[in-house]
């Protein structure tokens, strides 16, 4: 019974503070000048026709860096926590039957596509919507079809390691480039913009992009990886 007034008195006051913040709400008439130079200088400046990756890549490199790095130890503690629980487990029960005849042909005609839905995805990311993250999570759902379909599948971690410390690597020195040759890191015009809205344009962000999608498709993937197989020796 305590239990149960003190949740009701949690959401109350919860209720108490959105009201208060929905009836002070003004919306802005107008940007900020941040947000104004953001819209009005990206296309110029950087020559990118998706401005959001712009900003993102470059205006806010750092903040993507930091959003790779939780990615990536994200992963190493899943696969550090999951070989753990595997060297300590004891009891093996029986293993999964792979899927069908059909559901395994069909996926093997679907994962290429896929894979090339993402590339293209985070290859384009300066012109159309998208961009290394959404392009990265594209690939890895390939992976996650195949082991899903046949759950015996075996990949190698091997491979999918150097993929992901490859990328990580590049995109870092890409960075490097930018402070060195530009105006700061991760900025990607010390590359020519090239022309505004060809797949060759806006400096090095379409490689940066690259990059991206290939260490969060990597790393996506290796953690998929790991939860199947702890799964297979349960």
């Amino acid at each position: 019974m305590i239990n149960r007034l003190l949740t009701v008195a949690f959401l109350a006051g919860l209720a108490v503070i959105f009201i208060q913040l929905l009836s002070g709400y003004v919306p802005d008439t107008d940007l900020n000048l941040t947000a104004s130079y953001y819209a009005s200088q990206t296309a110029p400046d950087l020559g990118a026709q998706n401005v959001v990756t712009g900003i993102i890549v470059t205006y806010r490199g750092l903040d993507t860096l930091g959003e790779v790095t939780v990615l990536f130890l994200t992963a190493a503690i899943v696969a550090l926590v999951l070989v753990h629980g595997r060297a300590i487990e004891t009891e093996r029960g029986p293993k999964p039957f792979p899927a069908g005849e059909l559901l395994q042909t069909g996926s093997r005609l679907l994962a290429p596509m896929i894979l090339l839905l993402g590339i293209y995805v985070f290859v384009n990311g300066h012109l159309t919507p998208g961009g290394g993250f959404q392009g990265g999570a594209i690939v890895a759902s390939a992976v996650l079809l195949l082991l899903l379909t046949d759950p015996m599948r075996r990949f190698s971690h091997r491979l999918i390691s150097r993929i992901e410390s490859t990328a990580g690597l590049l995109f870092v020195a890409i960075g490097l480039l930018g402070l060195l040759f530009a105006g700061g890191f991760l900025d990607a015009r010390f590359l020519p913009q090239g022309w505004f809205g060809a797949l060759f344009s806006a400096g090095a962000i379409p490689l940066i992009y690259s990059l991206i999608g290939l260490k969060v498709g990597a790393e996506f993937s290796s953690m998929l990886l790991s939860l199947s197989e702890t799964e297979d020796e349960k």
